[in-house]
This record gives C-alpha cells, sequence and structure tokens, in this order.
C-alpha cells in the first residue's frame, strides 16, 4: 500500500513592503540581534559565506544557510534557512539598490520551503540591530555631556542606524559624512527627524567627522577606498563599529585596541584568507562570547567590534516578520 503524502505548508512570498510592514519594534530587534549573536557560540550551526565574484569586478553573490538548535528537545523551536544576496556596488550609478537578497525559511523538520522574503529591509534592520547590541555592550560611558557619534556612509546602512542610535545614545550629537554630499544631506534630514537624535552636523571629510566621537559607525559602500581610518583619526577610548568590512578601518587600529570582537570566528578568519581583512589580527572574542561572559567594556583604549553579517541573523529575523505576517494577513501566498 503506498503512503499518501502529507499537504505541503502553505509559502508565502513576503515583499520588501511586506517584511516592513511585520518588522519587529527597534526595541525586539535589538533582543533578536542579542540572541543572534550569542546562538552563535553554540547553538548553531553556519558555514562561512559561500560566494562566487560575477562582474562587474567587486560584486559578489553569498549564499548564507544557517540552523538555529532550539531549546526545546524535539527540534519545536529549531529555525532553518538561507539568505542569498548579491551586492553590485555599480547598482548605484544605475539608481538601483546595490545589495539585493531575499530570505528563504525551511519548515526545520521537514526541510520544506515555507516562506521567501525580500532580504532587502531584514539586511539592513538586523545590521544596525547588531551595531546596537555592540554599542549598548561597549560605548565609553558619558557623564556630565550628551554622547557623540559618527556615522560614515549614507546609504541603506546609514539610513538603518540611525534609529538604532537614537535609541542606544539617546541625546546624541550625530557627525555624518558621505562622498556624495546629496546623499549625506538625505541621511541628514532623516537623522534630524529620528527621535533621541539630538543634534546632527554634516562634515566634509570622514576625518574630520570620527575626530571626537565616543561612537564610530562606518557603513561605506566597498570600493576604492582601503583601510584609510588610522588610530590617529579617532578618540582614544572610541568604541568603532565597522559594518563595511575593513573599508574604511585600518588593521592598525584592531592591533591597538583594548578589545577587538567579531561576529562570527569562522567566517572572519575564512574572510581574512580571502585577503578581505589584510593585517587584522585575530580576534580576542566574538560579541556573543562577550556577552555571555559578561565581558566589560576595558576601562582604557579602543574596542572594536566587526561584523560581517551572518544568515543566522537573516532567519531569526525572517522567522519574526513571518509569525506577524502571519498575524496581519500579509503576502502572497504561492503554494496553498
Amino acid at each position: 500500500m503506498s503512503r499518501s503524502l502529507a499537504p505541503a505548508p502553505p509559502l508565502r512570498y513576503l515583499s520588501a513592503a511586506d517584511v516592513l510592514a511585520a518588522m519587529p519594534d527597534i526595541d525586539e530587534r535589538l533582543t533578536l540581534a542579542e540572541r543572534t549573536m550569542t546562538a552563535l557560540v553554540a547553538d548553531a550551526e553556519l558555514p562561512p559565506k559561500i560566494g562566487v565574484h560575477p562582474r562587474p569586478e567587486g560584486s559578489f553573490a553569498h549564499a548564507m544557510p544557517a540552523h538555529l538548535r532550539g531549546a526545546d528537545a524535539d527540534g519545536s523551536g529549531d529555525l532553518l534557512g538561507m539568505k542569498w544576496v548579491a551586492g553590485f556596488g555599480t547598482n548605484n550609478e544605475l539608481g538601483l539598490p546595490a545589495i539585493n537578497a531575499v530570505v528563504v525559511i525551511n519548515d526545520a523538520a521537514t526541510g520544506r520551503p515555507t516562506a521567501i522574503l525580500d532580504g532587502g529591509p531584514i539586511t539592513a534592520m538586523r545590521t544596525a540591530a547588531v551595531s546596537g547590541v555592540a554599542i549598548q555592550r561597549f560605548a565609553p560611558v558619558m557623564t556630565n555631556r550628551a554622547p557623540r557619534a559618527a556615522l560614515i556612509g549614507a546609504g541603506v546602512q546609514g539610513h538603518s542606524h540611525l534609529a538604532v542610535l537614537g535609541r542606544v545614545l539617546p541625546g546624541v550629537a550625530l557627525s555624518l559624512f558621505d562622498r556624495h554630499p546629496e546623499r549625506a544631506e538625505a541621511l541628514g534630514l532623516a537623522a534630524r527627524a529620528t527621535e533621541g537624535i539630538a543634534e546632527v552636523t554634516l562634515v566634509a571629510d570622514a576625518r574630520s567627522a570620527v575626530r571626537d566621537a565616543d561612537v564610530v559607525v562606518t557603513a561605506a559602500s566597498f570600493g576604492p577606498v582601503r583601510q584609510v581610518m588610522t588610530s590617529n583619526w579617532l578618540a582614544p577610548n572610541a568604541l568603532v563599529v565597522p559594518v563595511d568590512y575593513a573599508t574604511y578601518l585600518a588593521a592598525g587600529v584592531a592591533h591597538d585596541a583594548s578589545l577587538f570582537l567579531v561576529d562570527d570566528r569562522g567566517q572572519f578568519l575564512a574572510n581574512r584568507d580571502a585577503g578581505l581583512f589584510d593585517g587584522y589580527p585575530d580576534p580576542a572574542a566574538t560579541l556573543g562570547e562577550a556577552i555571555l561572559d559578561g565581558t566589560g567594556r576595558p576601562d582604557k583604549g579602543r574596542v572594536v567590534v566587526t561584523h560581517l553579517g551572518v544568515g543566522l541573523a537573516d532567519v531569526i529575523f525572517g522567522a519574526a516578520i513571518v509569525r506577524q505576517a502571519e498575524t496581519l494577513g500579509l503576502g502572497t501566498i504561492l503554494r496553498p
């Protein structure tokens, strides 16, 4: 007797607008980001990004699968999925997004796909949230004055970091730089309208932006600029959070830092072997290890927290978005 196949679960497609409508609020995003970082220590399986490099030069396409082992022995809390992401820096000249991605969520018990999401908003929001976790843990403590932050890069990541900076550094005075003045101006307008950001200054060069900053976030487009931000650019106790690999931050800053952390050690080392972090030291720990160990900010010196982005973040955020989308009735059912 042949066994009849069980009906497939619905396959839901969420457009960028659907994803944004179902996106968790900023406090939940920070919680999801911290969960991602700590899960990387022992509860997740994921390889370094599997990549190919199409033309034009500098472009990439990465496969980012991830599995999260939940706390329940029956696997009911497990998550499984993958992001497929392509980065084409030349798209800006065409009026197109530089980063395009989809996230696929699978049923962790059967492997059957249950959702396909536009990955652009997820990439933006989960990256900024991981930066927020690093800032909450390792920003210098300010007394008798407002915190000062610098943001380099006025693209999608620059915009996504605004709400996080306003949330984790309330009252912050923010300096902005982008090599395209019109993009910097647009980011400045958005920053002035962001809750928690008290002051916004547009500056003519990156070095001026970061000179007195307590927190520096570099989110520049990958390109010809490489490792130009040296230690003499930075305040002695600054927290530096690069999300653009080594586009701006020089290896010497990581060497000289009192604490150098990464999001995922294996991925960082694989990218260093590929030449994307030339001269960088081994990290002291991952951000998740530091959180779990209760590592505090050193009394003196800079802290560098480099995060390259991991597929686990996309899967954790994607699953939360799908749950909310189901509640709200969002998306298109591709397979009933």
